[in-house]
């Protein structure tokens, strides 16, 4: 196996690569607990991109069809971003469907943010949620100009 920062790690490597940091890291132990708990009680609803923009900034996009802003709420707590979706019922509405291909369901979606990771902005329209990510650069890491 060669250098870390040389090696390409594929999904067959996984575990080689997890024993390697397990033995070459010290407190990371409980990061990772929360990683692997977080990833075996999510689901795959609602659909959602994750897109780079620059190297300090993304786009996390949501396709949230049949909800509106005010059936959702985005909220940042304990290092974590929530995404949660509550839909009234249609019950009372009049409505017969033949067919009901739209999720109706009240869903929660959990991402794990960096120390470094902050968001910038929230947006709706059009059935897409858009939650603008930037990583936080510390004054002393920014680019300065002496001359």
């Amino acid at each position: 196996m060669g250098n870390l920062s040389t090696y390409k790690y594929g999904a067959s490597d996984l575990p080689a690569l997890m024993d390697r940091i397990n033995k070459n890291s010290i407190g990371m132990e409980q990061y990772f607990d929360k990683l692997f708990k977080l990833q075996e009680t999510q689901s795959n609803f609602p659909p959602y991109n994750l897109v780079e923009v620059s190297s300090s900034e993304s786009l996390l996009e949501l396709a949230l069809a049949g909800f509106s802003k005010k059936d959702v709420t985005v909220y940042t707590e304990d290092g974590k971003l929530f995404v949660e979706g509550k839909k009234e019922d249609d019950e009372g509405s009049g409505k017969t469907y033949v067919h009901r291909g739209l999720a109706q369901r009240s869903f929660t979606r959990t991402w794990s943010l960096s120390d470094e990771t902050e968001v910038r902005s929230v947006e709706f329209e059009n059935g897409l949620l858009t939650i603008t990510l930037g990583r936080i650069v510390p004054e002393s890491h920014r680019r300065r100009e002496w001359f």
